[in-house]
């Protein structure tokens, strides 16, 4: 997996955390966590399959 991939899966795994305890503070706040969590795990679905579809060469600049 390409690492641009793992540092948007960890992006993503951050954000629903912080959603999470938004949440359960009460905030609304929670709301933009979960947009972020939602694009980071695009991007990393984005950043796989296009490893996946050159080769898996692991390079994601060319």
């Amino acid at each position: 997996m390409p690492r641009l991939a793992v540092y948007a899966l960890a992006v993503c795994l951050l954000s629903v955390a912080a959603a999470v305890v938004s949440f359960v503070q009460g905030s609304l706040l929670g709301i933009v966590w979960v947009l972020m969590a939602g694009l980071s795990s695009n991007m990393t679905w984005y950043y796989a399959r296009r490893c996946r579809t050159r080769g898996g060469s692991g390079s994601v600049t060319g």
